[in-house]
């Protein structure tokens, strides 16, 4: 069962990224301020869930959540600063961009920088036991998957709109034939044989 709150503020902030493992496309935060009485059967850590379900959330979180955001980080500034240093990036855009400013912040995982002087916690499968987690991660994990499906128009070789850019074998196949895009992240191990 998903609890509310980690803390006794009113305002809490859960957040979570998705896209931090992919080989291409960025990794895209969301933060999400939910109210008390906030609830939904299948609401859960977004990998827990279908597409579909995933795609009938966020609407409804969006529309109930006292405040959202969602911010992506680009692969070029994750080649340059890396995929952690980009994940916490991304949570604090999110942050950024609440219209309610958090008294206290609740973040899946275990490493987080400081975001002003706001208080926070790092939860380590928070996606899996905090509400407001939970719904960060589904849409960070809905908005990035409509990115990746809209690139895939272009490059449909990739198959993106399947794997999202997760390193499945048929992604780094087409990797091996065709090279890497813009897209791609190119501090990563895109193939096998660079390791």
């Amino acid at each position: 069962m998903l609890k509310l709150k980690f803390s006794k503020f009113k305002l809490e902030a859960g957040t979570d990224e998705a896209g931090r493992g992919c080989l291409s496309g960025p990794v895209v935060a969301a933060a999400v301020i939910l109210p008390k009485k906030f609830k939904h059967p299948f609401l859960n850590d977004s990998k827990l869930l279908t597409e579909r379900q995933r795609v009938e959330l966020k609407p409804i979180i969006e529309k109930n959540a006292l405040a959202f955001a969602v911010a992506f980080v680009w692969q070029d500034k994750i080649d340059e600063i890396n995929i952690l240093q980009s994940s916490i990036l991304a949570m604090h855009k999110a942050i950024d961009q609440l219209s309610v400013i958090p008294e206290f912040i609740i973040v899946d995982g275990n490493k987080f920088n400081p975001y002003k002087d706001i208080p926070h916690q790092t939860i380590v499968k928070g996606d899996s036991k905090y509400k407001s987690i939970a719904a960060a991660s589904v849409l960070a994990k809905t908005y990035r998957d409509e990115f990746m499906e809209k690139i895939d128009l272009d490059f449909p070789e990739y198959n993106w709109k399947q794997n999202k850019g997760y390193p499945t074998k048929q992604h780094r196949a087409a990797i091996r034939e065709f090279g890497a895009t813009k897209h791609h992240r190119k501090s990563f191990k895109l193939l096998p044989e660079h390791l």
